[in-house]
């Protein structure tokens, strides 16, 4: 899978409000596990990344506006993901906002890009983008791509 990159920081808040870190190889290793429960069906592993209050924010704009949502909770955010498994051939690594991330574009066609948050090694918050217009405006980098 070859990585691509957009851009943002943000980082976990520890209990005295300062900002602790998690390193970007713990959270991209949490986000690949995530994929990988996905694609294999692996329920209970997928719940495991999950903090049992992650919470899922969907954004499809106008042109999707039926797939925008918020879910909360591991089994519920768990579910959902089932419903995209056709996709998961075309989901790349990505660093997104400063995030550990993913870009899933069917057949070289943009679809989503996501960015997770990652907190003591469980998945706190998911944002997925799946807005046309406002993906059509992202940079994208795709290292190792003719350009």
């Amino acid at each position: 899978m070859a990585p691509c990159s957009t851009s943002r920081a943000s980082g976990p808040v520890t209990t005295s409000g300062t900002r602790r870190e998690t390193p970007y190889r713990e959270r991209r290793g949490v986000v690949d596990a995530f994929f990988a429960a996905s694609r294999d069906g692996d329920f209970d592993a997928l719940v495991a990344v999950l903090d049992p209050d992650v919470e899922l924010r969907i954004d499809g704009g106008v042109l999707r506006a039926g797939a925008s949502l918020v879910l909360r909770g591991a089994e519920a955010v768990a579910r959902h993901t089932a419903t995209y498994s056709r996709l998961y051939p075309f989901v790349r690594p990505a660093l997104v906002n400063g995030a550990a991330g993913a870009v899933v574009a069917p057949h070289g066609q943009l679809f989503s890009v996501m960015a997770f948050t990652v907190t003591t090694g469980k998945i706190t918050q998911i944002d997925a983008l799946t807005d046309p217009d406002r993906l059509a405006r992202l940079d994208l980098t795709f290292p190792g791509a003719p350009g």
